[in-house]
């Protein structure tokens, strides 16, 4: 059977298990800034635009972390599920009650080559409600995920082969891939092992960023890397902690690549310059 290439459009939703859902739900609402769209008795369920999830904290283990990632219809979905299964990767194809739990039609799970759990999803459930959060954060929408890679080489060459995600620069080791016009969708980090490396969320401008810095040091939310800007997609950013250790970011001004054809990925060093051309140094919460 013919090996179809799986075409991602949009990211879907995190998962994350919370070792304590009340802390998550504080810090989501107070310090992030989403909408709460449901609260179910052991899971939590947040808006960061007009679908009615991108993050669902759920109780259990913070080691269970998973992406989602939207597939076109159920046909694709299908295709996606007979590649994955010709390659090796064990498939899981989503009950009703699991499809219920993450407010899809349909869905299939699977790992990657370093071990992340991905699920490829179909009709992901809107929202007629207008996105209004609990803090004016100023986000605009939920943009893109960090992924640990155990192999940088094999799990770019998965995403860009097996899936149809593009190189737009590399920082070192660092990919960072685009399933549509923005910079990057995904970005793989080198790591010892699976997880989510961040969690990003684009803000309408500046300022937001500079307001977040503030209001996230007077709640002494650990500040992880920035007030900054990459060199890579153009984007003012700042990191910062949440619970069970947990990594977002916001960013604005994130570059669309608008020549699809004719863009060549750069190649930065791994190097404090390549990751801020403003010069402040990623490393421990401060």
């Amino acid at each position: 059977m013919e090996a179809h290439m799986i075409e991602l459009r949009d990211l879907a939703y995190v998962r994350l298990g919370a070792s304590n859902l009340e802390d998550a739900q504080s810090f989501a609402t107070k310090s992030l800034g989403l909408q709460v769209g449901e609260q179910a008795k052991q899971a939590l369920y947040l808006r960061s635009d007009d679908r009615a999830h991108t993050l669902c904290y759920f109780e259990g283990d913070p080691q269970d972390q998973t992406v989602a990632f939207e597939i076109a219809d159920q046909d694709k979905l299908n295709a996606a599920g007979a590649t994955l299964d010709a390659l090796g990767h064990a498939v899981h194809a989503g009950t009703p009650d699991e499809c219920a739990l993450r407010k899809v039609k349909a869905f299939i799970g699977f790992k990657d080559p370093t071990g992340n759990q991905i699920e490829l999803v179909v009709r992901p459930e809107r929202n007629g409600k207008r996105y209004f959060a609990t803090r004016d954060a100023g986000i605009t929408g939920f943009s893109h995920v960090g992924l640990f890679t155990t192999d940088p080489l094999r799990d770019e060459l998965f995403w860009t082969q097996v899936c149809n995600a593009r190189v737009s620069d590399r920082i070192g080791d660092i990919a960072l891939m685009r399933v549509n016009a923005i910079h990057h969708t995904v970005a793989l980090a080198p790591g010892r092992g699976p997880g989510v490396h961040h969690i990003n969320h684009q803000v309408e401008s500046n300022d937001d960023v500079l307001r977040s810095y503030y209001h996230l040091s007077g709640q002494r939310v650990p500040i992880v890397f920035g007030p900054g800007r990459h060199p890579t997609s153009g984007a003012r950013f700042l990191y910062f902690q949440g619970p069970d250790a947990m990594v977002f970011e916001y960013s604005v001004g994130v570059d669309e690549i608008e020549d699809e054809e004719g863009h060549r990925p750069r190649q930065f060093g791994f190097e404090p310059s390549s990751l801020c051309m403003w010069g402040a140094r990623s490393g421990r919460p401060r």
